[in-house]
């Protein structure tokens, strides 16, 4: 099984880790701005972004998890 080639993220998931996402870096990035050090929220929001422009998430993996149909 080669990891670069296992897709476990479906189209509703892929749509609700962008939401999320974009939610957390604005959060982020408002939140630095007026009470500052929640930065790292934009950080975090990178994440989801991530896991859902390559369509695989890491911790679907070892439970067998996918939302993905084939």
């Amino acid at each position: 099984m080669n990891i670069k080639n296992i897709k476990n993220i479906g189209s509703t998931d892929r749509a609700i880790r962008f939401i999320l996402g974009i939610a957390l870096i604005a959060a982020g990035v408002i939140l630095q701005i007026t009470v500052g050090r929640l930065w790292w929220l934009a950080l975090i929001g990178l994440v989801p972004i991530f896991t859902a422009s390559i369509r695989t998430c890491p911790l679907y993996l070892p439970f067998r998890i996918s939302t993905h149909r084939s």
